[in-house]
């Protein structure tokens, strides 16, 4: 593509005859790392050749091995849809405008690994697990969209492309990558994703998008002059009333600490670019959540779907518990009106709702460290939490 993608919601509650000034809320459903490749992408119907090059493991296969000790059997092929499991209930009942993920895989049968360790990929054929939960738009700027090359980068492209799913971050120059998701309901109300990569995350800097090689839309730093230059991108293509949320891949994966520079960056891109939702990912884990200036910041969403299920380590963050972030905002100022969220466990590469206890755990957890913030997240005494703030 050369240009910005321009999509209907696949899942979108049409409010058709609302007058004008009077549009109704936009509701999102924004998650982290939805990474269906390796170990998930083999208990799909087609997966792609399971050979890795990791030093701890020469086969995705072992880990459905893992997953399949810790919590018994996974009967396979699973169907579409199953590695999403309760959730899709949760994201029907919603009555949601547009589904955004960050997914953390390349999608293709390139076999061009990248020699980094660790890579990602699921097959093209299997790409239906996604659009199976009816996700209108891709981010594609981490660390693991070019582990199979550029040629693995392009196939992902092209794949979320057939698909109908629109894809930011990523492109076949710095041009491409740079453009938004366009996402449009049909009275009128506009939502642009803009997606962008840190090297904080692991991004080898090389793998930044050039005039003449694909790539990640990679920021240079995170200082006042790289805020004014996205500003400009954003104001290219903004029109009034438009929401601009921006997709981050950025941080370590572990811990709850909030880098200074990530925080001033996130309030630069408010105050200075005209952003609504800074949509942070890369902990394996959720971490703190800010409101600033009525605009919410996810610091860090964690994990939604992997395949780390039975690896030991790093038990006290709990990365096996996941969660939906339900966003609702003004369409009239792109202001944050509430949070809802809901949790849900990794079980056989599936998401099953969380236990009260698990809920409790997270409401509280969340709190701890969005204190500092202003913020706090309740549980609602069933499955479901939600964000307060002053």
């Amino acid at each position: 593509m050369s240009r910005a993608t321009e999509v209907a919601p696949s899942s979108a509650v049409a409010a058709e005859g609302t007058p004008s000034g009077a549009a109704r809320p936009v509701r999102l459903f924004l998650c982290g790392d939805v990474m269906t490749g390796r170990g998930v992408d083999q208990i799909l119907p087609h997966p792609v050749d399971p050979r890795l090059f990791e030093p701890a493991a020469r086969s995705a296969s072992e880990y459905v091995a893992l997953a399949e000790t810790a919590n018994g059997p996974i009967r396979r092929p699973v169907a579409f849809a199953y590695v999403w499991g309760d959730a899709l209930a949760e994201l029907d009942r919603r009555r949601l405008d547009f589904r955004v993920i960050n997914l953390e895989t390349a999608v293709t049968r390139s076999e061009d690994a990248v020699p980094k360790g660790i890579n990602y990929r699921m097959s093209p054929e299997n790409f239906v697990s996604i659009t199976a939960a009816g996700i209108d738009c891709c981010g594609l700027a981490n660390n693991h969209v070019l582990d199979w090359g550029p040629r693995g980068l392009i196939e992902t492209l092209d794949t979320l492309r057939k698909a109908g799913v629109s894809a930011a971050g990523a492109g076949r120059s710095t041009r491409e990558a740079a453009l938004p998701a366009i996402l449009a309901r049909r009275d009128g109300t506009r939502v642009l994703v803009f997606a962008f990569g840190s090297e904080t995350s692991g991004i080898p800097r090389g793998w930044a998008a050039t005039e003449t090689r694909p790539g990640v839309n990679l920021l240079p730093d995170m200082s006042l002059r790289t805020v004014r230059a996205i500003a400009q991108e954003i104001h290219a293509v903004k029109r009034p009333r438009d929401i601009v949320v921006a997709s981050i891949h950025w941080g370590s994966n572990w811990g709850y600490d909030v880098p200074r520079s990530q925080r001033t960056f996130a309030h630069a891109l408010i105050d200075e670019a005209g952003v609504d939702v800074v949509h942070g990912h890369s902990s394996h884990h959720p971490k703190a959540i800010e409101v600033y200036r009525r605009h919410l910041i996810l610091h860090g969403c964690g994990d939604f779907l992997n395949d780390y299920e039975g690896i030991g380590g790093q038990e006290e963050f709990r990365s096996d518990l996941v969660i939906a972030y339900f966003p609702e905002l003004s369409a009239a100022s792109g202001d944050l009106l509430r949070l809802d969220m809901a949790p849900f466990r990794i079980r056989n590469f599936r998401l099953i709702q969380a236990s009260r206890v698990d809920v409790e755990w997270l409401a509280q957890t969340l709190s701890r460290v969005s204190d500092r913030f202003g913020a706090r997240v309740e549980a609602n005494g069933g499955a479901t939490m939600a964000l307060r703030w002053r």
